[in-house]
């Protein structure tokens, strides 16, 4: 097994790339950082680059790592130049990118999360982990949402990427198809012409449009939907954070909770 004591050594180099979208899009992979995402990533079956964990990671772990995945031992100060934070999990796997087509127009069932332009990286893996746990059979980032595989969506989802479908696409199109198939597409929106999501009987297949965390849905998406929805509150807080308003709508669209 390959030690590596220096952050100058060409393969970490390469593995701090894979924290810039180019570097992932180059290489076609991205990184994992701490056991519990390494080990959804081998219960999922996923395609593995590399390991790489420090001395106590690797003698914990080692045995449970795919069998031909390079492994690479690596200090304490390699492991906090790789995951860019001073306390990392100390165990490490660059994995490929979902290579996934995916045409909406076959789409007729399940429950759908579309997000728009939704730019907080913690917001967007907030909202795949929260679809994940309500029973979503895939999440659509649309353009101008962060993107999905940054580390920091990745350690705010926890490994639901391999739960279900996490995709890019263009929303209008994907609407636009949801509708055609008879899949009822909810906004949400904070406006007079919305309606109180309590309205909105809970179904086993619909898509639900989350907007940016400044300005909403864009108006062309909101013009398309079945109905736009809002939460009414109680307090005096003019509104909520996106990731929790997701969450009680999903929870609701879904189990009617």
């Amino acid at each position: 097994m390959e030690r590596i004591l220096s952050n100058q050594n060409s393969r970490v180099k390469s593995w701090t790339k894979l924290a810039t979208r180019k570097g992932r899009q180059e290489n076609r992979t991205y990184l994992l950082d701490g056991w519990h995402l390494v080990q959804e990533a081998i219960k999922a079956s996923a395609k593995f680059h590399a390991v790489m964990a420090t001395p106590e990671q690797m003698e914990a772990h080692l045995a449970d790592v795919p069998h031909g995945v390079p492994a690479f031992e690596i200090s304490a100060e390699v492991a906090k130049h790789i995951a860019g934070t001073n306390t990392p999990q100390g165990i490490f796997a660059e994995i490929s990118l979902p290579e996934k087509s995916f045409e909406p127009s076959y789409v007729f069932d399940g429950m759908w999360l579309l997000l728009d332009q939704i730019q907080d990286p913690g917001n967007v893996g907030t909202l795949i982990r929260t679809a994940d746990a309500a029973g979503f059979k895939g999440v659509v980032l649309g353009e101008g949402t962060a993107d999905a595989f940054s580390p920091k969506v990745v350690r705010a989802m926890q490994g639901s990427q391999f739960h279900l479908e996490v995709l890019q696409g263009d929303l209008s199109h994907w609407v636009d198809s949801l509708a055609t198939n008879g899949l009822p597409v909810y906004g949400s929106e904070l406006n007079p012409a919305a309606q109180p999501f309590q309205d909105i009987m809970p179904t086993e297949k619909f898509a639900l449009i989350l907007g940016n965390e400044g300005q909403g849905m864009q108006s062309q998406l909101a013009e398309k939907t079945s109905a736009n929805l809002y939460i009414p509150l109680a307090g005096q807080a003019e509104s909520l954070n996106v990731a929790v308003a997701g969450g009680i709508l999903m929870f609701h669209l879904a189990l009617g909770n």
